[in-house]
Parts: structure tokens; C-alpha cells; sequence
């Protein structure tokens, strides 16, 4: 089993920039591809990005991309994502997950993020 813990959600203005984290524990194994998924209310879950196990590949869904930065550190067990230029369609609770066998499997519990126009 892996644990995952998301952090760093909060309510910001429009142009501003957060950083969520996501902290794993557990069966822990840096060769785990990690996803950011996220839901705005009454729409569902969509993809915002990714990063392999090594972190040199990444992947980003449009609407994000050049604002979005995708990063990890293996020897913390943690990733994160640096929002910039947020945008109140951005508002939505924030879940990483953890890819086993190209799926994924494990969920955090999502972190809020609010951005006021």
C-alpha cells in the first residue's frame, strides 16, 4: 500500500501562484509514475499532469501547460506542483495519485484550491 498526502491547497487571488505537495508513505518506491488530477465542482476528475518515475518526462494537460510545473524529489518520497498565473477556472480540489503497472492506484485525499477573480 501507498499513502498519499496532499498539501499546500488554499485560496489565492487570480495571477497568483501556489505549490501543492504530495507526500507518500508506505510500500514507498521512486519507480512509481505520479499523476495531479483535479475536480471542480459539479464537472469530473481531469487530468492535470505528470511525471515518471525518474522525473525526466513530464506531461501536461492544455489548459495548464506554461503555467503548470510538474517536479519530484525521490529521496523525500514527495511531488509537487508549482501553479502559476492561476486562474479562477483553476479552482478545483487537487488529488495526486501514484501509477502502479501503468494505472493509478493509489489516491491522496485532495487538497482545496480556491481562485478568487
Amino acid at each position: 500500500q501507498v499513502h498519499l498526502v496532499e498539501s499546500g491547497g488554499g485560496l489565492v487571488q487570480a495571477g497568483d501562484s501556489l505549490r501543492l505537495s504530495c507526500r507518500a508513505s508506505g510500500r514507498t518506491s521512486s519507480r512509481y509514475d505520479m499523476g495531479w488530477f483535479r475536480q471542480a465542482p459539479g464537472k469530473e476528475r481531469e487530468f492535470v499532469a505528470n511525471i515518471n518515475w525518474s522525473g525526466f518526462s513530464t506531461y501536461y494537460a492544455d489548459s495548464v501547460k506554461g503555467r503548470f510545473t510538474v517536479s519530484r524529489d525521490n529521496t523525500k518520497n514527495t511531488v509537487s506542483l508549482q501553479m502559476n498565473s492561476l486562474k479562477p477556472e483553476d479552482t478545483a480540489v487537487y488529488y495526486c495519485a501514484a501509477a502502479v503497472s501503468g494505472a493509478y492506484g493509489y489516491w491522496g485525499q485532495g487538497t482545496q484550491v480556491t481562485v478568487s477573480s
